[in-house]
């Protein structure tokens, strides 16, 4: 939806009038559109003054179309500026500008490729102006469907007007090379650099006049660039390798999804598994197929941040201009109160149980509610015991009583189930052993078979590191772990270490701006939460249970009371419901404790529960 849509000369003049703002803002209150605040009026009145500036020549017919606040469909974002028309070459072109206020920027560090420090933000990282428009490209170009324009006649640029050129160093750092040669940077001192630039592209009026118009109103769809593009990511990567149950609910879904094309209802279908079933490999495929095959709007959506990003990267191979591609195809559920009824072709929920009502800054008030209104067809995967914080408040109940609230179709009145075991080696022994191990089962003389799975105890936590070191450099498929116990102190500048151990065991939590910690050759040494490996699975897996999971008078117990009071994610420390926070810790630990493909090694801070789990081993050796 755009906002203003004029010529060049309207522009110009509306500006010089200085009724510009005001004509957005009309806008905006008829659309009952957010936006509109002081400071968003204050950079319209400034922005769109330098704007008009390096526009106002005679080299640029005043017909040209240009567009201002241009929300992208089914997101929060909007682009700044656009203008069409025709270039030198007499081809039509697309310019989009990203415009700062900045006087000051910084780089974040030697890591964040994608966002910079600016002095409008209170040092927070953003976008690098560049990564923003390049993605504008992306979103239009992917998913436009009725804008007749090649994605190379889409041109991003980024123009900051108050920044000197001794800024110019860090926009142009080499760690943003991938952004800067798509979108280039324009500076305070540019205004002929940049009108050079619009001359190049937009200098004469399109040939096409229905451009904007084809942007604004036309349908959401994956284009052909996409759907290609996905084929080729999901071809030859085996992590996404699908077999057994997993093809037999593919075929079922895929069928639901065709037979929703042709009626007006909305379509529901659920997929119940424990850890390590498949659902993540499931749903990736399906995302993949729906959009290449089936040619459909379709999203991947999880509210945990590590299997988006991760997804993105390993379906990319570390393309990272093809993971901007897939923005709008594996997102987060935050943008779901900005889409419109059915706006989302096919929604693929991973982690469904981890969906919430009214989390900090979410849009919306229910997270479950606008799923299904976003979508003509809503996948849930769903594992109950993998909920984790007290705000994880969805069960299969309520996503069947939403269902109905909307008149959906359900196509599976019982949940289809995932049982096959395709983590832990294949061991359906080794999740039952998990169960006792965290409580949640008792101990019981039936024989468990752990299928050459490989569980260790380690009394050093140095030893359990060094092992795993080692079996890291095969593959950098190996990740230490730990439940909510420990400080974040590094974050909190507390102190230089997270996790203190006997044995002078020292480490840090992973990186906070490490968005792919899982996959990331560089965060070994670095131990993740569960927030960053939710999801994610390695070859080996080390486990650091803390002194909140315990053992005592013959039973696993938990302790409230040990979670880390810097824990500001899962409640649990400070939940009244003392059967809800017993139940999340037991839920982590077995989350954690069900990462590893081939092993899991375990560092207990309780003796006794490290007694008890090595009893249950030599047990389960005895009776092999």
């Amino acid at each position: 939806m755009i906002i203003y849509k004029s010529t060049l000369g309207n522009f110009i003049e509306d500006v010089k009038l200085n009724v510009i703002s005001d004509k957005l803002l009309d806008k905006l209150k008829e659309l009952h559109l957010s936006g509109g605040g002081d400071s968003e009026v204050n950079s319209w009145n400034n922005s769109l003054h330098f704007m008009k500036d390096v526009l106002d020549t005679p080299e640029i017919s005043k017909e040209c179309d240009v567009a201002v606040e241009y929300n992208i469909p089914n997101t929060s974002k909007r682009v700044d500026f656009m203008i069409s028309g025709q270039s030198e070459s007499k081809e039509n072109h697309l310019v989009i500008v990203e415009l700062k206020q900045w006087a000051k920027v910084d780089k974040v560090d030697d890591i964040s490729k994608h966002s910079v420090l600016s002095d409008l933000r209170k040092h927070e990282p953003t976008a690098h102006p560049s990564y923003q428009a390049y993605s504008y490209k992306s979103l239009i170009s992917n998913y436009c469907d009725n804008v007749n324009i090649l994605k190379e006649n889409i041109n991003p640029c980024a123009y900051l007007h108050n920044l000197n050129e001794s800024y110019r160093k860090v926009l142009e750092d080499p760690l943003y090379k991938d952004w800067v040669e798509e979108a280039p940077v324009f500076l305070k001192n540019d205004v002929l650099k940049l009108r050079n630039f619009l001359i190049k592209y937009v200098g004469a009026k399109s040939s096409d006049g229905r451009l904007l118009y084809e942007i604004d109103f036309g349908r959401i769809k994956p284009q052909k660039y996409l759907q290609d593009s996905l084929d080729l990511m999901l071809s030859g990567n085996e992590e996404f390798k699908m077999i057994d149950e997993q093809v037999v609910a593919y075929d079922l879904i895929m069928k639901s999804i065709i037979k929703s094309l042709n009626d007006n209802k909305k379509h529901v279908f659920i997929v119940q598994g424990g850890p390590g079933t498949g659902k993540s490999v499931l749903a990736i495929n399906l995302l993949a197929n729906c959009i290449s095959k089936l040619k459909l709007n379709t999203s991947y959506i999880t509210k945990n941040s590590a299997p988006r990003n991760c997804y993105s990267s390993l379906l990319a191979k570390g393309n990272a201009k093809k993971e901007v591609d897939l923005k709008l195809a594996i997102r987060s559920p935050f943008s779901l109160p900005h889409t419109p009824n059915n706006g989302i072709e096919v929604g693929i929920f991973d982690e469904a149980h981890r969906l919430q009502k009214s989390p900090f800054m979410y849009p919306g008030k229910d997270m479950l509610m606008d799923a299904i209104n976003a979508c003509k067809v809503s996948i849930f995967f769903v594992d109950e015991g993998q909920r984790i914080t007290v705000k994880d408040c969805y069960s299969i109940e309520t996503i069947y009583a939403y269902a109905k609230f909307f008149n959906a179709i359900i196509d599976t009145p019982t949940p289809f189930k995932l049982t096959s075991q395709f983590r832990c080696n294949g061991s359906n022994g080794y999740i039952e052993l998990v169960d006792i191990i965290t409580g949640k089962k008792e101990f019981s003389d039936i024989p468990i078979d752990l299928d050459d799975y490989d569980l260790r105890v380690f009394d050093n936590p140095n030893d359990l590191r060094n092992e795993l070191r080692e079996l890291n450099k095969i593959r950098n498929k190996c990740r230490m772990v730990a439940g909510y116990c420990y400080d974040w102190n590094v974050k909190n500048k507390k102190g230089d270490w997270d996790i203190i151990l006997p044995y002078g065991f020292k480490a840090k939590w992973n990186l906070e701006k490490d968005a792919i910690w899982a996959i990331n050759k560089s965060s070994f040494e670095e131990i993740g939460c569960i927030h960053t490996c939710q999801g994610m699975e390695f070859d080996y897996v080390g486990v650091f249970i803390g002194k909140d999971l315990m053992y005592k008078d013959g039973k696993v117990i938990t302790n409230q009371e040990a979670i880390s009071r810097d824990d500001k994610t899962s409640g649990i420390r400070s939940c009244k419901n003392k059967a809800l926070a017993d139940m999340l810790i037991r839920n982590t630990y077995k989350v954690l404790l069900t990462r590893g493909q081939k092993g899991c090694f375990i560092y207990c801070e309780d003796d006794n529960l490290r007694g008890f789990i090595n009893k249950l081993i030599n047990d389960v050796k005895i009776h092999k």
